[in-house]
């Protein structure tokens, strides 16, 4: 009995090899493993692959059977559905819509980055016709040069859109080595939520900005159409952002479950190390997370860290005045901006969690008194790539999106406020009190 499982192992574990070779390589497997392995190794396959595990199904996971999502012929591996982009595509084309991810996709699973597009030629005429004559003076006239800021994020995701795309690929190649590992296509359902967002961040940020108009009565309606645009398009971007980070924390905590049941159904040192395989892709699309968009989201968090101040600052410095309701669009403007900047730290964070202390809880959760010493090895060296391989979302190195770099801003914000209302007060209402002092320090 030893030498036929010794077999057995053999003859599996160089199968699942020898095919992941072929993989990469764009080929196929032989069809006729008898020819390499012998009749007997090959009846002994045979009647492992025939037996169903205990829990009643009959793939080596322990999973119920799925519809593929590849099939593998002469032309490798055929991608039939794409879940991370389906999941995230209607948030995706309003994005694309305000002139956002100029890529182009030939057929599913599959993004590009071309200069040469139509996609990236709507993004362009999309940023001269915000920026050209009238409908930048409208937006001047609004409030001032701050709420043309956000016309910076188009040409930076112009920039980045290329890294996006390599992020889509990315996730399409975890989802196939997925299927082929779990035996089932991974289930994020998400795509509820990603509606949920394209319709009504806009409606909320259009509405934020007429609440903002209404309070100031000498600015005309068609003066607060850009700022709807550049509104929504920021809103937008938090709303890819949450998305983004709910994919990743989805997949971890999938992934956790289902290596958890995997050990408790099979337990062998392959597929261990199978799972850590998986996690380290994982680990590496969550810092590319964070990498591919780094300079816009930067540039997106110092921004609402700007309009913040500005607008607390303009609320403070009302006190003595007594609030009215012209205050009602900065108030609007101050909770906005902070909420979503607190779910762009919160997301991140979140994500980052999830995707490596949770994971690690599962593992030190896992009982290895009843494994071999080859299993009790692959979860020792699990732990330790889950040590030294980070899994925190950063942007481009500058620092990692978490609630201590929320913390830190608000910090950050409350020294500025300070140092405001001191140059405040040091100034006389009085304009002649004022003269007066400057006539006293002459003499």
């Amino acid at each position: 009995s030893f030498v036929v499982r010794e077999v057995k192992q053999f003859f599996f574990k160089n199968e699942h090899i020898s095919g992941y070779a072929a993989l990469h390589r764009g080929g196929t497997r032989s069809k006729d493993p008898c020819r390499i392995f012998g009749r007997q190794t090959c009846l002994l396959g045979s009647q492992h692959q025939n037996r169903q595990t205990t829990n009643g199904f009959g793939n080596r996971v322990g999973f119920a059977e799925g519809p593929p999502r590849e099939a593998f012929g002469d032309g490798g591996v055929v991608i039939k559905s794409d879940i991370i982009y389906d999941s995230s595509k209607p948030v995706y084309n309003v994005l694309r819509l305000l002139g956002v991810f100029p890529f182009v996709r030939p057929n599913a699973g599959m993004t590009m980055f071309a200069c040469a597009s139509p996609a990236m030629a709507y993004s362009v005429v999309f940023l001269v016709v915000l920026t050209k004559g009238r409908f930048e003076e409208a937006v001047i006239a609004y409030l001032f040069i701050v709420n043309i800021l956000p016309l910076i994020i188009i040409p930076l995701m112009w920039y980045e859109t290329r890294k996006v795309s390599n992020l889509l690929n990315n996730w399409v190649d975890f989802e196939v080595l997925y299927q082929k590992t779990a035996g089932r296509e991974l289930a994020l359902n998400l795509k509820s939520k990603s509606l949920l967002i394209a319709v009504l961040l806009p409606i909320l940020s259009c509405a934020s900005v007429i609440i903002t108009h209404v309070t100031m009565v000498e600015f005309q309606l068609v003066q607060i159409v850009p700022y709807c645009i550049l509104d929504t398009l920021t809103y937008m971007m938090g709303g890819y952002w949450y998305l983004a980070c709910e994919t990743l924390s989805t997949t971890a905590n999938v992934l956790a479950e289902d290596f958890q049941m995997a050990l408790r159904h099979v337990g062998p040192a392959a597929m261990v190390s199978e799972y850590r395989s998986l996690w380290l892709r994982l680990s590496k699309l969550a810092r590319d997370t964070g990498f591919s968009t780094c300079y816009t989201f930067t540039f997106i968090c110092l921004y609402l860290f700007f309009i913040i101040t500005l607008s607390i600052y303009g609320l403070m410095s009302q006190i003595s005045e007594g609030f009215g309701i012209k205050d009602i669009g900065l108030a609007v403007t101050a909770f906005c901006s902070i909420g979503l900047l607190f779910f762009i730290c919160d997301e991140a964070h979140y994500a980052s969690f999830n995707v490596r202390t949770n994971f690690q809880k599962k593992l030190l959760m896992v009982e290895l008194t009843w494994m071999n010493s080859d299993a009790q090895t692959e979860i020792n060296m699990f732990l330790r790539a889950t040590e030294m391989n980070p899994s925190s979302i950063n942007l481009g190195g500058f620092f990692d999106v978490n609630r201590t770099l929320f913390k830190s801003l608000l910090a950050t914000m409350v020294t500025y406020l300070v140092v405001l209302l001191q140059f405040q007060i040091s100034i006389p209402d009085d304009p002649t009190a004022m003269l007066k002092q400057n006539s006293t320090a002459a003499h």
